[in-house]
């Protein structure tokens, strides 16, 4: 793509760094606010700038402004219904079905001996000791999308649990090999709420 500007080809060039976005793609977007809206542009900087101020919570992982995101303070989601998760995203997904008022915890991957991801480089021991601390949990719940990694992570988390945890998974609305996040609200809404207990699935 040749451009006659250097300052718009950095432009183009740092635009189409970001996932999903190819160089026409970048060169439409640049254009766009060089055409009178610059000031939307400005705008922009400045909000992706104000992302070095996130936090990441100290109990659950989860996206913050403060040290404790506003699931884990806030006092009308049940604390004793904890719900495992492998990325913010997932979060996001579930929380725009409006069917869940517990709890959360990020894993922030899932175990991949072929990618070099191994439990510890995932949030496991964090929630392995949350759940020994906790007097009160009525159920865990496995909203992990149905992969052979997921598969995986739920059963090596199982086996580190007390024997009297309840363990339960997401029902199989959501599809063997597809991912949590692109899973429609009405269908994830569904498995969220007709999930099942992790003893009746093949996978123990």
């Amino acid at each position: 793509m040749i451009i006659s500007s250097k300052i718009l080809q950095e432009a183009v060039d740092g635009i189409s760094n970001l996932p999903g976005i190819g160089k026409k793609t970048a060169l439409r977007i640049a254009l766009h606010l060089l055409n009178g809206h610059l000031e939307v542009g400005k705008n922009l900087a400045g909000n992706l700038i104000a992302l070095e101020n996130i936090k990441f919570c100290k109990k659950c992982h989860n996206i913050a402004d403060e040290e404790y995101c506003d699931i884990c303070t806030s006092i009308t989601r049940d604390k004793n219904t904890i719900c495992v998760v492998e990325n913010i995203r997932d979060i996001i997904a579930i929380e725009n079905t409006q069917q869940f008022n517990g709890v959360y915890h990020v894993l922030g991957g899932l175990i991949s001996p072929l990618e070099g991801i191994s439990p510890d480089d995932i949030n496991i021991d964090s929630l392995v000791t949350r759940i020994k601390e906790s007097e009160d949990l009525n159920e865990l719940i496995m909203a992990i999308s149905p992969t052979i990694e997921g598969e995986t992570t739920i059963f090596y988390i199982s086996n580190l649990l007390p024997d009297n945890t309840k363990i339960s998974m997401i029902s199989r609305g959501v599809s063997f090999g597809g991912e949590l996040e692109y899973a429609d609200e009405l269908t994830l809404g569904r498995s969220i709420l007709t999930r099942i207990p992790y003893g009746n699935t093949t996978t123990k």
